[in-house]
């Protein structure tokens, strides 16, 4: 043991002499120093450059894409807002960060015993100086950077509109709390974390010298100056908060329902200010304490905040609640209960909408089905789901098309007003085969969709499947599409160049392809090294630099998406999930509904949660996007919100005035059903007006549940054409029915309307107007879930299923609908059969009800017929499915039977056959008149049988 003393002295087993006193090795360490110094700037310098060139091609290559839409500015608005805004972000906290470093430095003591000698301070300073300017750059960076992200609510703030509407407990307009107030917030909540960090920064400069030099009590003075300085500039920050905190009572959960209760009136309110009194006073006394520089009296004023702000902020509302609210709920909570149903009846345009009585008679007649000739010939036959795989299977075509959604809308055919589904023929890049997924291929050939495909709601072929309006490759059909390239839709998720050296796959013409070249001039144009280096590095591909077969004359097609392309343009706007294809004048375009939205709307009660919670919502943009140029345009659906009238003071040359649509695009638009789906949820609790009622929950409705794909979910809102009570002709609607909390049956239903958008006919402005109906409450109606049960239960209807379901074949229950009809309803179910080995779903049976009276047959005229008993119903089958194509043979008559009978049998079908030849050519009178003979036979031959 080399280290032990050998032999001699007492103690002989005792240490060796005790090792030097530590020094810094002040050369080698301030070479390593220097090294490391001279390596971690290179690093740096290298690093910062990657960022800023990385900055400047992102800035490059958004100025480019917005200035192919026209759209520049307002890309240049956003930037300039975010530089501003970062800029001033980082000088005032880089000026209050060298304020207090510079006060920290010069108020330290400089006398006191030196733990280090000079040389060994000098070179730990000078680590710790470097250390303090990359920690503050770095930090300065984050609290500018967070400024700038705020560019919305800043931008906002300065084009702030009036709302026409005040809080009931401030006064305050609308306005303050949506535009102003959140810009205060956020400004105050930047400013306390920039005085904390100026807080413990300064404190963390002066612990480095108390750590390093011993100094006296009187030589802190300047130190306990400074920290108190610091203090009164948070305290202040603090009490601002609390005045904040006032307003933001407004957006209490404390109550039975959202915003202010009387807790909050009359306890939590004065306990703030008086808050804000005490951060004053304490503001004050710190200031003083400058002079003063006293240790003990900070302290004591933090102690005395923290005592106010337990027992005022917390304890003194607690108790009134508890002991004041809690045994007098409603008589205390009454008034801001009824402030609540205002502000959210107001904020979700539910106080626009027209409540009715409906009588809801038990049954319909034959007569009241003729005298609504179209609502009855657009019945929804086809539910979008399965006619999603219908057509995948037989309008497909290629393995590389697919059609990813099926929208419902109308469109007049052979002067008929005729509700449709409409598909776009999409060609997304998982679709394309394995061994063909090249470069080239995704890039440069596979670059579009093509054509649609469009059958009517009401209308089945011989063999189950969907009548088609338009069809095939190249598209054929009722309607004209000159334009059928699909350049942008909702399968369109990367990007492609087009116009290069390699020609576009367009179609698939016989056993050969036909090809096409980009004809528009939309798209960056890759005309330049610069863009072809800036987009290979965007999008980390460098085949755009190195392929020969990019042009100057090439263009970037990217962000084809069309949910992504306006979200991108238009960060500030919520989407519809559900954008929409519509053909006009022989192009095909997509109508995407956009929302403005606050969650800072006092009192009204909020929707969703986490970042899609919001308690206001409009429909104020119908965006327009040409799926072959990708050019959007953001019309103005409603002028009259005060969100969309700030955007538009930031960026009036992204809107269009809503009537500056082109007619023929305006004929489509509809109601959307994001939105219904919000008015609808809110609804169902705040249709309830009266305080007492909505505390009691004595009226809650809530969405029925109908079976689909063999389960039970929420029934969603559809559209119909239908024609409402007391109205003289047809129209789109997008409806919903209610039930009863905890109860199956039907207590009433609310519809918008969906026609005549910015018509410039007065009358014709129906567009918007939301209809509710309310049952009596003292009569029974069927609601879905219980004519789906009732449909399950049958025995007929289950015998046949089940024998179905042994066959192999897949049985698929279609939406249930729920059709007003004059004063009444008409249910109606498609059934579908899928093969176990094929994935057509061809439409079989339809299932009808009205009252007790339940109806499931091979046509919706048939059904009706059996329905109203005015025809028997079909034997049930007991083999498998007539296999497609196949012809059912008719039952023979017995020879046997009685001529005249047979005669009145024969009567019998053919006025059913002349029923249902006039109900498919739209002949409504001829119906109904063929009906009511058919009534009449039937009524003769059960005189004659009977006898």
């Amino acid at each position: 043991m080399m280290f032990f003393r050998q032999g001699g002295g007492n103690n002989g087993d005792a240490l060796g002499p005790p090792p030097p006193p530590f020094r810094l090795d002040r050369e080698r360490l301030s070479g390593g120093v220097s090294g490391a110094a001279r390596w971690l700037l290179i690093i740096a310098v290298i690093v910062a450059l990657y960022i800023l060139l990385s900055i400047g091609k992102s800035i490059y290559t958004e100025y480019l894409w917005f200035d192919s839409l026209k759209f520049s500015t307002v890309y240049t608005t956003v930037i300039r807002t975010r530089v501003i805004l970062f800029f001033v972000g980082a000088i005032i906290f880089a000026g209050l960060l060298a304020l207090n470093i510079a006060l920290a430095r010069r108020l330290v003591p400089k006398v006191g015993q030196m733990l280090l000698t000079e040389e060994e301070f000098s070179l730990i300073q000078r680590v710790v100086n470097i250390g303090i300017i990359i920690l503050g750059i770095f930090i300065t960076i984050i609290f500018a950077s967070v400024a700038s992200g705020k560019w919305d609510l800043m931008l906002r703030y300065m084009n702030a509109q009036s709302f026409g509407t005040t809080d009931p407990i401030f006064h305050r307009d609308v306005g303050f709390y949506v535009f102003n107030l959140p810009v205060y917030v956020f400004v105050q909540r930047w400013l306390l974390a920039a005085a904390f960090v100026l807080l413990i920064g300064s404190a963390g400069i002066y612990a480095f010298h108390y750590s390093v030099r011993r100094f006296s009590a009187s030589a802190s003075g300047p130190v306990r100056a400074h920290l108190s300085g610091l203090g009164a500039f948070l305290l202040l920050v603090f009490g601002w908060g609390y005045w904040l905190d006032t307003y933001r009572l407004n957006f209490s959960e404390r109550g039975n329902v959202f915003g202010a209760s009387y807790t909050d009136v009359h306890a939590q309110l004065w306990g703030l200010r008086l808050l804000m009194a005490v951060t004053l006073a304490g503001a004050l006394l710190l200031l003083w304490n400058i002079r003063r520089r006293s240790l003990v009296l900070p302290g004591v004023i933090v102690g005395a905040w923290i005592v106010f702000a337990i027992g005022a902020g917390v304890i003194y509302p607690a108790l009134v609640q508890r002991l004041t609210v809690e045994p007098n709920e409603l008589t205390k909570e009454r008034q801001y209960i009824q402030y609540n149903i205002e502000a959210t009846r107001r904020a979700f345009a539910l106080d626009r909408i027209e409540e009715n009585q409906y009588r809801a008679a038990d049954v319909l007649t034959p007569e009241q089905v003729a005298k609504n000739p179209l609502t009855i010939g657009n019945v929804r036959l086809w539910d979008h789901r399965p006619l999603k795989d219908t057509y995948n299977q037989i309008q497909s075509i290629r393995l590389q098309y697919d059609f990813h959604d099926v929208d419902i809308d109308r469109y007049t055919t052979d002067g008929q007003y005729t509700q449709v589904a409409l598909s776009a023929r999409e060609l997304p890049l998982d679709k394309i085969p394995a061994k063909a997924k090249t470069w080239v291929n995704e890039r440069l050939v596979f670059t579009h969709g093509y054509g649609a495909v469009m059958s009517p709601v009401n209308a089945v072929g011989p063999e189950g499947l969907p009548v088609l309006f338009l069809k095939d490759l190249p598209t054929t059909g009722k309607l004209d599409i000159k334009r059928n390239e699909i350049y942008y839709g909702e399968r369109t998720d990367s990007y492609v160049i087009v116009n290069s050296n390699q020609e576009e796959f367009d179609y698939p013409l016989g056993d050969q392809n036909k090809y096409t070249r980009y004809e528009a001039t939309s798209g960056v144009k890759l005309g330049s090294m610069i863009r072809r280096i800036a987009y290979a590095w965007q999008f980390a591909d460098p085949n755009i630099v190195l392929s020969s077969q990019i042009t100057d004359q090439s263009r970037i097609l990217y962000f084809r998406k069309i949910q992504d392309r306006v979200r991108h343009i238009a960060p500030f706007l919520m989407l519809d999930y559900d954008p929409y294809l519509v053909v006009a004048d022989g192009r095909l375009f997509w109508i995407q509904d956009a929302y403005t939205t606050t969650s800072a709307y006092p009192y009204s009660e909020p929707y969703g949660v986490g970042a899609t919670r919001i308690n206001y919502m409009r429909n104020s943009v119908k965006v327009v996007i040409d799926a072959y140029t990708g050019d959007a345009v953001f019309y103005i659906a409603d002028p009259t919100d005060p969100i969309v009238q700030a955007y538009q003071s930031i960026f009036p040359k992204l809107f269009t005035p809503g009537q500056q649509m082109p007619d023929e695009l305006k004929a489509h638009v509809r109601y959307p059903e994001d939105f219904f789906r919000v008015q609808a949820d809110m609804y169902r609790t705040y249709h309830m007006t009266d305080p007492q009622v909505l505390y009691n929950k004595e009226d809650l409705w809530v969405f029925p549940v109908e079976t689909v794909y063999g389960m039970q979910e929420q029934m969603q809102p559809y559209y119909l054409i239908m024609r409402l009570p007391d109205q003289a002709e047809e129209e789109f609607v997008l409806l919903i029915p209610f039930t009863p909390v905890n109860k199956d049956n039907a207590i009433g239903w609310m519809a918008a309307r969906a026609d005549g958008w910015l018509s410039k006919e007065p009358g014709e402005q129906k567009y918007g107007k939301l209809i509710s109906f309310k049952f009596p409450k003292d009569k029974l109606v069927y609601g879905p879930k219980q004519i789906e049960s009732r449909i399950s239960q049958d025995p007929q209807i289950s015998a046949q299923f089940a024998l179905w379901d042994q066959g192999g074949t897949r049985v698929i229950r279609g939406n249930l609908l729920m059709i007003p009809i004059e004063d009444s309803f008409l249910f109606v179910e498609p059934i579908y059969l899928q093969a176990a080995t094929g994935r057509i779903p061809e439409l079989k049976r339809i299932v009808v009800a009205n009252g007790d009276r339940l109806a499931m047959e091979e046509t919706l005229a048939k059904s009706l017929a059996v329905v109203f008993k005015l025809a028997a119903p079909s034997p049930p089958v007991t083999a498998s499915p007539v296999p497609s194509g196949a012809t059912p043979t008719a039952p023979a008559t017995s020879p046997s039977q009685e001529t005249n009978v047979a005669a009145l049998v024969q009567s019998a079908q053919d006025h059913f056959n002349r029923a249902q030849d006039a109900l498919k050519a739209g002949d409504w009178a001829g119906y109904g008149q063929e009906l009511a003979a058919l009534k009449d036979v039937l009524a003769r031959l059960g005189q004659l049988t009977s006898r």
